[in-house]
């Protein structure tokens, strides 16, 4: 299959057995946004957009759950598009109060849509960006699924998630301490089915030393049986 069009020229392209990766950069509100895009040489079961962790606390699109997330997804046969939050690297911009990093989630979702046409687009993120992905991913038409990665419940405004039909996926430690499970547990109630909820024994906010765990359990809610062995 021949490559994706990138609306933009990557500056980096790395060949890997069957799958791709590429540096490149899209257009956002507030300028170029920095991303890394991979996917697979076939057509992609589907292309997903990937959010980081808050900008104001060192995240980024290389924070190691959302890098093993990412590569989990490829595993399932997916695109993914994982990108810096304007200000974050080498993105223009700077730090909006989640305003205007909602409006990057939203360029995000035209520039993967826009590059595989007709495919389902995915949503998910971490802790701050998967706030961004549930609120994103619920209210646009283009999203068919959603993960969120310990959802900052109770922090952001996640009404549209109550009235969302979508496939509504959480994945959340039994010991975050900055978001509770009990907290997740009482939101979650509310959701609406289509929805999963998988709880990480023994697992904080940042995952530490369970980053293994969240990949397992993005196999199997999305279809792919754990492998024997895996290691975080």
């Amino acid at each position: 299959m021949a490559r994706p069009w990138l609306p933009l020229v990557s500056t980096y392209l790395l060949v890997t057995n069957d799958i791709e990766m590429k540096t490149c950069q899209f257009s956002g509100q507030a300028g170029l946004l920095e991303a890394l895009f991979e996917y697979p040489n076939q057509h992609p079961r589907a292309v997903v957009v990937f959010g980081h962790p808050h900008p104001q606390h060192g995240g980024n699109m290389h924070n190691k759950v959302v890098y093993r997330a990412s590569k989990t997804f490829l595993e399932l046969g997916c695109a993914v598009l994982r990108f810096n939050f304007r200000g974050v690297g080498k993105s223009d911009g700077q730090w909006d109060e989640g305003r205007g990093e909602r409006n990057d989630f939203l360029s995000a979702f035209d520039f993967a849509a826009n590059t595989y046409p007709d495919t389902d687009v995915w949503s998910a993120g971490f802790s701050f960006g998967a706030w961004l992905a549930l609120s994103c991913g619920v209210s646009d038409s283009r999203v068919s699924q959603v993960l969120a990665i310990a959802p900052p419940t109770g922090r952001y405004d996640l009404t549209e998630v109550l009235t969302s039909r979508k496939p509504t996926h959480f994945i959340h430690g039994e010991q975050d301490e900055i978001v509770p499970i009990s907290e997740l547990r009482k939101f979650y109630e509310k959701v609406p089915t289509p929805k999963t909820l998988t709880a990480i024994d023994a697992a904080n906010h940042l995952f530490e030393n369970r980053v293994g765990e969240v990949a397992a359990a993005i196999r199997k809610t999305f279809g792919i049986i754990e492998e024997q062995g895996e290691q975080t």
